[in-house]
């Protein structure tokens, strides 16, 4: 057993610039656990003690290529815990072999245990460059290089932040923070009260125990905070689950009874807005019949309906889009392109083209839509659409939100994730577009193929959610909100702003304890 030692002192030295196998094995499995921190879980305090421990391992030494190498199979294990379902879009639906789909799967876990390793290694490089007590470490640095590092998971190579810590804490004290600094930010808080716990096996535990506190009780009552109000009359909306089998999907053998099974839910009641999921529509409108879209508009206009329809829409030879078009009352046309598209099922990268022909995934090489593109009208409402993973980047929607001349007051998301059979990916994906709504106090819809669709209000509340994996429409009045949360104003800004000020504090820091030091030798 550790003896417990100064706060400026580690709390134990290991000697070796490498940790051992059954170092790296725990870290791992750690990460791997993070799982249930999530939905559907969502035992959010577990990842507190999983990032104690990464922590506490870290800390132990200061050689850089231990913080490094662990960190990396810490986030092996979380990516590969946390994103484990994609192994059924790699073997069920793009038909690679089983061994193939689990070296896809560890191969993307080493990718992106590359972040927690940079975190690791980063923040032990400066406690050393400029030799830093461990409260310092522990509370300044390595939440900061943390958050900087989940930050990056979302644009470097195009991004992927899916499962960034933040996500498990919609429903915790921490999502009160949301709406000032976001996700990214909530993950550096997540990290200041897991070196809270690091600091317990130090002789400063009430103060540890009164940061803890702190930070949590103000997330809590930032929850009470109203940062939008509502806006306009009720809109009535109806939220098409079609629930149609990703294998017949895109198999011509099944267009007709597709087709006909979308033009009956959007017929069998009026609303004003009727939303189906993302390429609900599975063809180009010029391999539709003739008079299915013009039947469409028909019912729009005799309904007095705005129609999302999901739908790919063609521009040229091999020049195609993930596509939602509107069609409203009164005909105008509206269309909106997906601009954040998935590495590998939606656009190919440079060199890669090898592999994507092996996945053998319809649509994967569309072209991107603008990053600002409008939102469309129904009555008083402005809806802005995104597609499928776009709500994982809360960045971008903050910006359209902040750009727009007349911004959105009601977020619609279309999605399909049949891809990835009956998963931990839709409670996740909820979870996340929760998450946005917290961000921007906007209303979100979402209309999916098998789930989750539903409806979630501007304080990350779902008030309505249809059964996962079942066909169904989900009938609902929502009204819209306005204003501008801190979150819209500044992104990400407000998060690297109070990172960069922590790591300025933290040099401050490291110099006095060098002058004390010498003042005391």
């Amino acid at each position: 057993m550790l003896r417990r030692r100064p706060a400026s002192a580690p709390v134990a030295t290991v000697r070796g610039a490498r940790p051992s196998l059954r170092e790296l094995v725990l870290a791992a499995l750690a990460g791997g656990a993070s799982l249930f921190s999530f939905a559907p879980f969502g035992w959010w305090p577990l990842q507190f003690l999983l990032l104690a421990y990464f922590f506490y391992r870290v800390g132990l030494g200061q050689s850089v290529k231990r913080a490094t190498l662990l960190g990396w199979a810490f986030g092996f294990g979380w990516s590969v815990g946390a994103m484990h379902w994609l192994y059924i879009l790699m073997t069920r639906f793009a038909h690679l072999p089983a061994i193939l789909g689990a070296i896809g799967i560890v191969l993307l876990g080493l990718y992106m245990g590359l972040f927690g390793a940079l975190a690791a290694g980063v923040a032990t490089w400066l406690r050393r460059r400029w030799s830093l007590p461990l409260i310092t470490f522990v509370l300044l640095v390595l939440p900061v290089t943390w958050g900087v590092s989940e930050w990056m998971r979302g644009w470097v190579f195009t991004g992927f932040p899916w499962s960034v810590s933040g996500y498990a804490h919609v429903d915790a004290p921490l999502a009160g923070y949301a709406p000032l600094i976001g996700v990214y930010g909530i993950g550096v808080l997540v990290a200041l009260c897991a070196g809270c716990l690091v600091m317990l096996t130090q002789r400063r535990r009430p103060w540890a125990i009164g940061l803890l506190g702190a930070v949590l009780m103000a997330g809590f009552t930032l929850r009470y905070v109203e940062w939008t109000e509502e806006t306009g009359s009720p809109i009535t909306v109806r939220l098409l689950q079609g629930n149609v089998p990703q294998d017949h999907k895109f198999d011509y053998a099944f267009l007709s009874s597709i087709l006909d099974k979308y033009r009956a839910m959007i017929a069998a009641a009026p609303a004003d807005l009727i939303a189906t999921p993302e390429t609900a529509i599975p063809s180009f409108p010029q391999q539709l019949p003739p008079d299915y879209l013009a039947s469409l508009q028909r019912f729009a206009t005799s309904s007095g309906s705005t129609l999302a329809v999901g739908i790919p829409l063609l521009d040229g030879p091999r020049q195609y889009a993930n596509s939602v078009i509107a069609l409203m009352p009164q005909p105008a046309s509206y269309r909106y392109d997906k601009a954040h598209l998935v590495p590998f099922g939606e656009f190919i990268p440079p060199g890669f083209r090898w592999f994507t022909d092996m996945l053998n995934i319809p649509l994967n090489d569309a072209t991107r839509g603008k990053v600002m593109q409008a939102p469309f009208p129904v009555k008083d409402q402005m809806i802005l659409p995104n597609i499928c993973y776009e709500d994982v980047f809360g960045e971008e929607i903050a910006y359209q939100l902040r750009n727009a001349p007349r911004p959105a007051t009601l977020l619609l998301n279309m999605s399909n994730l049949s891809w990835y059979g009956q998963s931990y990916a839709i409670p996740q994906h909820l979870q996340i577009s929760r998450m946005r709504t917290l961000e921007t106090g906007r209303p979100m819809l979402r209309s999916t193929n098998d789930g989750a669709t539903a409806v979630i209000d501007g304080r990350g509340q779902v008030k309505h959610v249809l059964p996962f994996y079942t066909e169904g429409t989900l009938s609902a009045t929502v009204r819209g909100t306005t204003g501008m949360t801190p979150f819209i104003r500044f992104g990400n800004y407000a998060f690297l702003l109070l990172g960069a000020l922590a790591l300025l504090g933290a040099w401050f820091s490291g110099r006095n304890y060098r002058k004390k030091k010498t003042n005391a030798e």
